[in-house]
């Protein structure tokens, strides 16, 4: 992260409310990992950077409106998901602590359904970053919270619905803790894998290059992607699967599934083909896009040996055993890659098998073909238009339909362009 930038990063912890001009637009919100020089409004039109073989990425011709709104008069927001209930209701979280239950048909923000806004600490990148809902939420009404406690340390808890639908948010049980070195790369998602496990993400505990080397070493949790079983084990388990188990020669983290990120901000599972997604941000250059199969962790992603696809730091550098992004972007184009979800919706048919994230900075909506990306070919992002909002995560419907979450508290929905 450049000096600048960080100064604005920590001139934003003072106050949720406090916003930057950056990114050749008014309020933004430091929240992903802002770093490098925003992109100018002349260069947010250039093609990306790609992996070697990758044809340069093209715009969508006839691109008018992609987005509009649904619910608005939200704070500062971080995330929206579906609980997988049958509802259809919408989960929207606030950066300061807050969860609003968003039902069909309702279109500006109620009373919270969940305030935990006395033990966090919220402004910059820290604060609520996400929520995932059992697999049996609709029996069980258990789910799982991310955020940064007054300490700014990373918290993993979990909460649970009652029968009358109200959550009492006194009856925490925490599962995990995790010291956070510096005040940026909280990573923040956390969701269950079609395996039924929750999975975690982890920044490397902040400042700029991974000055404690920690997306490398595999006895600390801080630069890797967790998997851990929440349904047995004191507080959790670990599942059998898990590439590291206690012991072992590495001395490892019996809950690491994916190491070497630096800041998998935003992730998710392909409904269909079940892989795994990672948008992870970058430091000065690049920007990039990991994919696995389902159920093949074990990948390391490089940092901080390289940023993106090329080496960090160095004109060469060891790349035995390290996995390649799959698609990339220059801070040409951005600064903070939000990761999506791959579209399975039913509204929009030429929608189906596209990937799609965005820039924090620059607002542009990219997709990518997920079947090339699964089977392992670099893939060119194809751009599909730009917002004039700081997208801070996507969301998925129950049916599969996509929302796209703006810093400044309001959701959209995907329009047919």
């Amino acid at each position: 992260m450049s000096r600048a930038v960080r100064r604005v990063a920590v001139a934003a912890v003072a106050a949720v409310a406090l916003l930057f001009a950056g990114c050749s637009r008014a309020s933004v919100t430091p929240l992903p990992g802002v770093t490098g020089n925003p992109p100018t409004a002349a260069s947010s039109s250039a093609q990306t950077s790609q992996p070697p073989g990758a044809s340069a990425a093209q715009s969508s011709p006839g691109v008018g409106s992609i987005v509009q709104p649904v619910a608005q008069g939200f704070p500062p927001l971080t995330f929206v998901a579906n609980s997988g209930d049958g509802s259809g209701a919408l989960y929207v979280v606030a950066q300061g602590g807050q969860i609003y239950q968003l039902n069909q048909g309702e279109s500006v923000a109620g009373s919270p359904w969940l305030d935990i806004s006395d033990r966090i600490s919220s402004g910059g990148e820290r604060g609520l970053l996400g929520v995932a809902f059992h697999p049996d939420f609709t029996d069980n009404g258990r789910f799982f919270v991310d955020y940064t406690d007054l300490n700014g340390n990373t918290v993993i808890s979990e909460f649970q619905r009652a029968a009358d639908g109200t959550v009492d948010p006194k009856a925490e049980k925490i599962l995990l803790q995790q010291t956070q070195p510096f005040a940026n790369h909280n990573g923040g998602m956390l969701a269950f894998g079609p395996d039924g496990y929750l999975y975690i993400g982890f920044g490397d505990g902040g400042s700029g290059g991974d000055p404690n080397g920690n997306g490398q070493k595999l006895d600390v949790l801080l630069g890797k992607i967790l998997r851990i079983d929440v349904d047995s084990g004191v507080p959790y388990g670990i599942p059998a699967s898990n590439p590291f188990q206690p012991d072992n020669e590495h001395n490892a983290r019996a809950e690491i599934w994916d190491w070497g990120v630096r800041n998998p901000w935003r992730f998710s599972f392909d409904r269909q083909s079940r892989a795994l997604f990672i948008g992870d941000v970058g430091q000065n250059q690049t920007e990039e896009i990991d994919v696995e199969l389902a159920g093949n962790g074990d990948h390391n992603y490089g940092w901080n040996i390289m940023e993106g696809d090329h080496c960090y730091a160095a004109t060469t550098c060891d790349q035995t055993g390290l996995t390649p992004p799959v698609a990339t972007y220059s801070h040409d184009l951005g600064c903070s890659v939000i990761g999506g979800y791959v579209y399975r919706g039913t509204r929009f048919p030429a929608f189906d098998g596209k990937y799609f994230f965005s820039d924090f900075c620059s607002g542009t909506i990219w997709t990518l073909d997920a079947d090339e990306a699964v089977a392992g070919v670099p893939v060119a992002p194809q751009k599909l238009g730009q917002v004039s909002f700081s997208v801070t995560s996507f969301g998925e419907g129950e049916a599969g339909e996509l929302y796209i979450v703006d810093a400044g508290g309001t959701i959209y929905s995907l329009v047919q362009p």
